[in-house]
């Protein structure tokens, strides 16, 4: 099939079956029978190894090229198909129980991929995916690292992350400009008990001050400053703070209420 990829939907189609394979296979063990949603299908290397599972297989496109492709040479049922922008996609319309995501994630919205999972995060058990490798280095970097941000403590929070293998540019066509990484994310067993939206709030703030002490970065939430001192953390800086410190604090400013 020739193709004219779209710059726009950061279209850059691994080109080895064996690392198809791979990505594939990252996703077991699961529990029999969940359906897979598969985002960003491109020309369906990934989905014609998801195709030999047992499991349902659904993919989420916005290119209706490549949505005419996977009905017409893959035959997918069309209403195995979430056509449009995944970022706009109500989730939970579709998906009622637990499902498996993966995907060669289109590089440009990942991030904003990964905070979809967030919000619907008792649907999703585990994730694997192909980042840029910049972005795959944050998602699992621990505390004391430059890597180590917002989006580290809120995936963190709810998921084991573990950083799977790499690949060059020549793995895809057209090549990207940036090295890639595959990540696997597996959600806790058992939940934290934290408020999701107090959390971001906190993370979100400490690290757009990322430079300041805690409590210079966080002195406009009502009580952190106190609370700060009372955990010895104020004069800490938000990258400093582990996953559970984080979670700590968080508890801790929302009891002071």
């Amino acid at each position: 099939m020739g193709f004219q990829h779209n710059k726009s939907f950061g279209q850059h189609f691994l080109k080895q079956p064996e690392t198809a394979g791979r990505i594939v296979e990252a996703l077991s063990p699961l529990p029999e029978q969940i359906p897979i949603l598969e985002i960003g299908p491109g020309l369906g290397i990934l989905t014609k190894f998801l195709l030999q599972t047992e499991h349902p297989i659904y993919c989420s496109e916005i290119d209706h090229r490549i949505i005419a492709f996977l009905k017409e040479k893959l035959l997918m049922p069309s209403d195995h198909i979430l056509e449009g922008d995944f970022l706009r996609l109500d989730i939970r319309k579709y998906f009622q129980q637990p499902l498996a995501v993966i995907g060669n994630f289109p590089y440009n919205i990942s991030s904003q991929i990964l905070f979809v999972v967030l919000d619907v995060m008792e649907l999703v058990p585990v994730v694997v995916g192909m980042f840029q490798r910049e972005m795959a280095q944050r998602v699992t970097a621990d505390h004391g690292n430059k890597d180590y941000g917002i989006i580290s403590v809120l995936i963190q929070t709810w998921y084991d992350t573990e950083y799977l293998f790499e690949l060059p540019p020549d793995a895809f066509d057209p090549p990207p400009k940036v090295h890639s990484a595959v990540i696997k994310l597996r959600r806790k067993q058992v939940a934290p008990d934290v408020d999701p939206k107090a959390l971001k709030n906190v993370v979100k703030t400490a690290f757009n001050q990322r430079r300041k002490k805690l409590s210079n970065a966080l002195s406009g939430i009502p009580n952190a400053v106190p609370v700060l001192h009372q955990l010895n953390f104020a004069g800490k800086r938000a990258e400093e703070l582990s996953v559970s410190e984080f979670l700590t604090l968080t508890k801790a400013i929302q009891a002071a209420k």
